[in-house]
């Protein structure tokens, strides 16, 4: 079998240079074991098995005529069902959206499809992004690949739990307040949140928009690398993007890492809500990097206690703006389409608001509105935004003493399916480590601790997060500690 032997792109594209496949066997074999994993795992919504076979025909043909292919030429890629690719549904996980076709391609994926990448199909998610273990999603409920009683983590679990079950070799999720590294981290894969405007959100529906970015997952962190420095850059339909030269970021260099000062956040080392297990696996991973030379060094964020209840006023106060378009009549067909001439206006938007989104949805738009709300706009929204930027002090301020910062991703290893739907703070808690990040606009890498896992050994993942614009000292230091230090 073609994928038993390949773990990586480099593996990928080694055997289509020696001719050992092409890549429309690569790509016809991995849809098979598609089919028949993903019954029990459910990371994606659809398939593009036509489209993607017909770009592996082509890629084909040139690797037949001698010409050289390019660094993700031919490689299976998942996208998450919040960003457009033109002429697919994309639905946000949402009955309000389930019928829209994109008509253009998001530009993170006019990137991929320019370098080749082959789009196998688009995966799950919480619906429009919101949650911590892909269980709100109004079609399917996506399950770990390592353990399928059990959660992938969210909101791109499906993206995270694709590339854990070797379904694809990459893959985009978007980070708004973990969405990628808690759903890495819970399935024992890289992920990678940029920093913010180092990747376009042109075509990506949108949650917060002062929060969100898109990033990649893949099984290793110069996979990771490679993707992002395809999809990084500036882009003149996002005025919140940035010009980014990426084209050091795959050129590791170990003697450099090991210059680098990681600092310890003292305020994540006595957090009651960690797990045993996840306080012993990182603090083996930072002895690792201890045994190893590293310069450790205990760093205090004193407003981080406070990132949780920043985030959660922020968030639903941009979502509940963001989602005021999605209305049931522009976007989607109209669940109440027989009835609009026999009622009025008012009543067929709250006809199809209410049975187009989830309770998730409905409960962060109603909160947002009301921390928006005149009387309460200076005591909630103007609060948090001063409380943001105090987080983002404490940031930079660190980050004159060390180099990167170390952290757990998430604060418990994967949990069972149902068990916190019943209670969103306890689901909110599951971002506790990532929230901050986000808030301050920061580069961050969750790698999983250890490479084996099993029913009793879930993945535990840590965070590397590096100053603004970054990305190259996080992704150096995670790929020595990923090929050097860890078991």
């Amino acid at each position: 079998m073609i994928w038993d032997s390949i773990k990586t792109i480099s593996d990928y594209h080694t055997g289509l240079h020696e001719r050992k496949f092409s890549v429309v066997e690569a790509i016809t074999e991995l849809y098979a074991y598609i089919e028949k994993r993903d019954t029990d795992v459910r990371a994606f919504l659809q398939l593009q098995k036509e489209e993607a076979l017909a770009v592996a025909r082509s890629i084909d043909n040139r690797i037949q005529a001698g010409e050289s292919i390019g660094g993700l030429e031919g490689v299976p890629i998942a996208i998450k069902d919040n960003i457009l690719v033109s002429g697919f549904p994309t639905t946000a996980s949402s009955h309000i959206l389930e019928s829209y076709m994109a008509s253009y391609d998001a530009t993170v994926i006019q990137k991929l499809k320019k370098a080749g990448a082959i789009l196998i199909g688009k995966t799950n998610l919480d619906e429009f992004a919101m949650g911590s273990s892909t269980e709100t999603s109004a079609f399917e409920t996506t399950k770990n690949p390592h353990d399928i009683t059990k959660v992938p983590g969210g909101s791109s679990g499906g993206s995270a739990a694709a590339v854990g079950a070797h379904m694809a070799l990459g893959a985009l999720g978007s980070d708004t307040g973990g969405s990628i590294r808690q759903p890495a981290a819970l399935c024992g894969v890289v992920g990678l949140k940029p920093t913010y405007g180092a990747v376009s959100r042109y075509g990506v529906i949108s949650l917060a928009s002062s929060l969100d970015q898109v990033g990649p997952f893949a099984h290793t962190v110069a996979d990771v690398a490679r993707i992002f420095q395809v999809i990084a850059g500036a882009d003149a339909h996002d005025a919140t993007s940035h010009a980014y030269d990426t084209s050091s970021l795959t050129h590791f260099d170990q003697s450099r890492a090991r210059t680098r000062t990681i600092g310890v956040v003292d305020e994540y080392l006595h957090e009651q809500g960690m797990s045993h297990e996840v306080s012993v696996a990182t603090q083996n991973a930072l002895e690792r990097f201890k045994n190893a030379g590293y310069t450790i060094k205990h760093i205090s964020l004193p407003h981080v206690q406070y990132a949780l209840s920043c985030y959660y006023i922020i968030l639903p106060a941009e979502a509940s703006s963001n989602l005021a378009r999605y209305d049931g009549l522009r976007y989607a067909s109209q669940t109440q389409n027989s009835k609009l001439k026999t009622q009025n206006l008012l009543q067929t938007y709250l006809d199809n608001r209410g049975k187009g989104f989830g309770d998730e949805v409905r409960r962060r738009v109603l909160l947002g509105t009301f921390v928006l709300s005149s009387g309460y706009y200076d005591a909630y929204y103007s609060k948090a935004q001063k409380v943001r930027r105090l987080i983002q002090d404490d940031f930079l301020k660190a980050f004159e003493d060390v180099d990167i910062i170390f952290a757990p991703t998430a604060p418990s290893t994967a949990f069972a399916l149902g068990e916190k739907t019943q209670d969103p703070l306890a689901m909110y808690l599951e971002d506790i480590f990532t929230i901050p990040v986000n808030l301050a606009g920061l580069p961050a890498i969750s790698i999983p601790v250890d490479q084996e896992y099993s029913k009793e050994h879930m993945p535990v993942g840590f965070q590397l997060i590096g100053k603004p614009w970054g990305e190259y000292d996080i992704l150096n230091v995670g790929n020595d500690y990923e090929t050097n230090l860890r078991n």
